[in-house]
This record gives C-alpha cells, structure tokens and sequence, in this order.
C-alpha cells in the first residue's frame, strides 16, 4: 500500500494490522508511537520479538529524565517505519513477527519491588518463545533483565556499548544503582565476562572483573574492523546479548543523556559495528540511558531508535541460523 492510501484509509497500522509482519506507510507526525508502527499487544501467541519499554530511572547517579526514553525513541522510530533497514540486506519487519509489547507497569513510590517486576516481565516474554528488545530507562534495568535472559540461557557473553563500565563495586543486594549493574551481573553468574567485551569505555575503573575492554581511543586508533573482529572472537557462538548505553556515543551526537563524556564513538562507527557484528548468537539487547529533557533538537533519540533497529537486524540474523 502506498503512502497516499494509506492516508485516504484513516487507519493506524499500531491497532488495526492486520497480521504482525510487513512494513506501515503512513504520516511518520501522526497516529500512535508504537516502535516502528508495530502492532501494540500484549497477547504472545506467535510472536518472534516483542520491544518493551522500562521507564525507570530512579538508579541515576546524575542527571535523570531516562524514564521519557522509551516514548522518544518510539516517536523517533516512526521516521524509519517505512523501509527495510540500510545496509543490511535484510527485512526482519517482513520476516518475523515483532510487536509493541507496551511498557513495564511498576510502583515509582516503591523502587524494591521494580528489579523483580522487571525480571518477571521479561520472562514472560521468554517463556512465550520470544525475544525481547528493551528501551530504556538508565542502564540498571540491564541487572534485572539479565536475571531473566541467564535464568533460561545461563551465563551470557555481553557486547556492552558505554563510556562506563558499570563495574563500580556494590555488595549490598538492596542497592539500585545504574553505575554497578555489570558488577552484580558479573558476581551473581549471570554474564560470563571473558565472553563479555566493552566498547567505548573512557572513565577509569580499576577492576574490571575479567571482562575485555575496548576503550573509545582504541576503537578511533584500530578502527571499525578491529572491533568487530575482537567481539566476534570473545563472544563466540554462544548466546549473547548487547547492551547499548546512548552514551557510548560523543555527546556531539548524543547530548540528551545522564552522563555525557566526550572521546566517544562516532554515529557512522555505531552503525557500521552493529551491521558488522551480524552473525552473532544474539538472544536480545536494549538501548538505554536516552534522555530527552537533555535533547531540545531529538538526536539523541533518533540515534536510540536507529540502534535499537540495528538490535532487531542483528536479533534476525542470528535466528535465521539457531
């Protein structure tokens, strides 16, 4: 269906698709901010991939505004709804069934009972036979999501994009906290860090579990080819999930986030890693740490939906040979 057809046909594809595969063609400024113009549903039956949005960011160590992320990148999405995604040579939007699963409901007045709610939502994406694409919130909602991906895989190699390494030591299980998530992944079994790569890092920490680090300089110095290369290597065949903090990349391209630091990546490396990286046994992934009040022009989360569809390829990939 055309883009003017669709218009004349007073429809919005995010309720009334019929079927969950193929492409919408309609006014990207209107109708409902699903992601992608997915359907919004929460019934699983015969569903490859679901995004779901976790609006939390109550971990934040600086400035917060995470918790309108997942809407952003939504409304965002709606720019690249139309055509297969570039570059890849693939059209996971006709191949698979992918829907709008809708947000995590939870109690913002009671912060120790959101980590389980989330590791349950999750599951329950996972028990239905799916995978699960995440938008963020700051980047603790990575520890409970974690939880539910290792509960039915076992420890997961990590592709973790960030300018942090989040290994800050915390053993107190009471904690929230957005700068400690990999720590407590890594102490609790849940990653396995020398399958686990980071890629960006440009804040000191000194001890990074075992996991392998790629700092920002490095990546500018060895280039695009170097890091797909080492991630490829560390991870191996064995599930994987990536996890993307915005603010890997340079504030130049992303400003609209808790904890800007400049050295970073380049959008034109992001994008040519993650189309590089296809091929890896991704079982799911999330964006994190967009935060709009910080963005006045939307780059940030225009970047955050054009990452999280690069997710979906490599999520596509990696089903096409399981």
């Amino acid at each position: 269906m055309s883009l003017l057809e669709d218009a004349k046909s007073d429809i919005d594809t995010a309720f009334t698709r019929k079927g969950l595969r193929g492409h919408s063609f309609e006014n990207a400024f209107a109708g409902a901010a699903s992601f992608l113009r997915r359907t919004y549903t929460k019934d699983l039956a015969g569903v490859d991939l679901a995004i779901t949005g976790v609006c939390f960011d109550q971990a934040t160590s600086h400035r917060a505004g995470t918790r309108f992320g997942p809407r952003a990148i939504r409304e965002a999405s709606s720019l690249i709804a139309y055509d297969p995604p570039f570059g890849w040579g693939t059209d996971p939007l006709e191949d698979m069934s992918v829907v709008d699963y809708g947000d995590l409901a939870f109690d913002y007045a009671h912060t120790p009972s959101f980590p389980g709610a989330l590791t349950d939502h999750i599951a329950t994406i996972l028990a239905a036979g799916a995978g699960a694409i995440t938008l963020g919130g700051d980047h603790y909602i990575t520890y409970p999501i974690l939880r539910a991906y290792a509960q039915k895989f076992g420890p997961l190699g990590v592709i973790h994009f960030d300018a942090h390494s989040d290994l800050w030591p915390d053993d107190n299980p009471e904690r929230i906290d957005h700068g400690t998530m990999l720590y407590k992944a890594v102490r609790e079994g849940f990653v396995d860090p020398k399958r686990s790569l980071q890629i960006g890092i440009r804040t000191t920490t000194e001890d990074y579990l075992g996991v392998n680090v790629l700092t920002a300089r490095e990546l500018h110095e060895k280039g695009v080819a170097h890091a797909v290369a080492l991630a490829k290597e560390i991870v191996g065949d064995k599930p994987a999930y990536v996890t993307f903090d915005i603010d890997a990349l340079d504030p130049a391209y992303a400003p609209g986030t808790g904890t800007p630091v400049w050295g970073g990546l380049h959008s034109w490396q992001v994008a040519a890693i993650l189309r590089d990286l296809a091929g890896i046994n991704m079982v799911g992934g999330d964006v994190v740490e967009v935060s709009p009040p910080y963005d006045t022009t939307g780059a940030t989360a225009i970047a955050g939906a054009h990452v999280a569809y690069d997710l979906i390829c490599l999520y596509h990939w990696a089903r096409t040979r399981r």
